[in-house]
């Protein structure tokens, strides 16, 4: 088997300070080179974070070949030697070992993954206790580029069962084609993640915690089929997307969606030296049977290893995880900060009208956390309390303890 060389894609089309190769000294007691880290290893934009994947996989020069070779050493010792530090965009153990070039044909590279990430819950009432297992998500899939250096395609499928579809129909998530032929601009054609709100379009590997919002998770977290531009500078970086209103291949075309979202980096070209804003705002409206419309807005501020965060939205109608005419909204904020490079301290609040035409039933979810990071994304721990405080029904408490593999 052999391995591609590591290099970090130095992209002209992009400028991108999540992906450089950062100089960080093996002192974890030298501050300056501490917050230099946590500074460039923070996510800005969901853009940056979504296809971060392709950018180890491009060679900057495509008619070079290079020998590959993978040491003779077994893999649990290359595992362990493999220096992940990254947390704001997702890291694969077995990259090298996963990785083939091809020197003829179309195609040039493809890799292939998988990801796991599965959690005990403890839940408790006043009058109950329970505790189950159940999976945040078990994936795998392929990426890979062809040889005009600018084309890039991505394939993934989800063993997870879902509500409201059938297995088939979830099987498939990710089946697109993506081109960055214009200079600071993807455009990605096939089905992918839908721009709805900020952490709704954010992908599962890097969440902070083990479930999204329940604005993210209501109205969405969702893939649409059709085409999608996406555009990043310095100072702002947008989505724009004209799909199907269909998800999960229920439908062939129900209707049809507008999905844009557009964020302001104000302190974009400071280097950090003053930490990073980012203001941010969107709509998704389409038709699917009846008519739906979800407007957001979203504004963070992160400082060396503090970090705030807020997301509102509003729907009058939405087309997430399900179809519903509910008119809902809700908010979250939240605090966190690193204490080191391994350890992450959280705190959300988390406030949802599920339908504003029914009164006394707004639910409350306040949860803590604690991520420890073994190698980035690739293995990662994670502890979150979850006090749920509704309106109608019984307050209950949940832990869960998960694990995350990303391979």
């Amino acid at each position: 088997m052999f391995a591609i060389e590591e290099e970090v894609e130095k992209n002209k089309l992009f400028k991108k300070q999540d992906i450089i190769e950062l100089d960080i000294t093996k002192n974890g007691n030298d501050d300056v080179n501490q917050n230099d880290w946590i500074q460039k290893d923070a996510i800005k934009d969901n853009s940056d974070t979504e296809f971060s994947i392709f950018d180890n996989l491009i060679d900057t020069n495509k008619n070079e070949q290079h020998p590959f070779k993978i040491e003779d050493e077994s893999l649990f010792g290359r595992i362990y030697k493999k220096d992940i530090e990254r947390t704001s965009i997702p890291s694969f153990l077995l990259k090298d070992e996963l990785t083939f070039k091809y020197k003829k044909g179309l195609v040039d590279k493809i890799q292939f993954y998988g990801a796991f990430q599965g959690y005990t819950d403890f839940s408790f009432n006043d009058s109950d206790f329970d505790t189950t297992y159940d999976f945040g998500f078990a994936e795998a899939g392929l990426i890979g580029d062809f040889k005009d250096r600018n084309t890039n395609f991505k394939l993934q499928f989800n063993f997870k069962e879902g509500a409201n579809r059938s297995y088939l129909q979830g099987l498939i998530t990710d089946a697109y084609f993506m081109n960055t032929s214009i200079p600071h601009h993807k455009i990605i054609v096939g089905n992918s993640r839908n721009q709805v709100g900020f952490e709704g379009g954010m992908s599962s590997y890097i969440l902070p915690f083990i479930s999204r919002s329940q604005i993210s998770r209501t109205f969405g977290n969702t893939r649409a089929l059709g085409a999608r531009i996406v555009g990043n500078y310095d100072l702002i970086d947008y989505s724009f997307a004209f799909n199907s209103s269909d998800r999960f291949f229920k439908d062939f075309f129900p209707g049809s969606e507008f999905t844009g979202w557009v964020n302001i980096k104000p302190l974009g070209k400071t280097d950090g030296k003053f930490g990073d804003i980012v203001i941010g705002g969107g709509l998704n409206t389409g038709k699917n049977n009846t008519d739906y419309s979800v407007a957001g807005l979203y504004a963070s501020y992160r400082y060396k290893k503090f970090m705030a965060n807020f997301e509102y939205s509003n729907a009058d109608g939405y087309n997430g995880t399900y179809l519903s005419t509910d008119r809902a909204e809700g908010f979250y904020t939240t605090l966190s900060y690193r204490l080191n490079k391994k350890i992450h301290l959280l705190a959300r609040y988390d406030w949802f009208d599920p339908n504003k035409n029914i009164t006394n039933d707004n639910r409350k979810e306040y949860t803590f956390g604690l991520n420890y990071f073994l190698k980035g994304q690739a293995i990662r721990l994670i502890l979150n309390y979850v006090f749920c405080n509704n309106q109608n029904m019984e307050d209950s408490h949940r832990i869960l303890l998960g694990t995350q593999f990303l391979l």
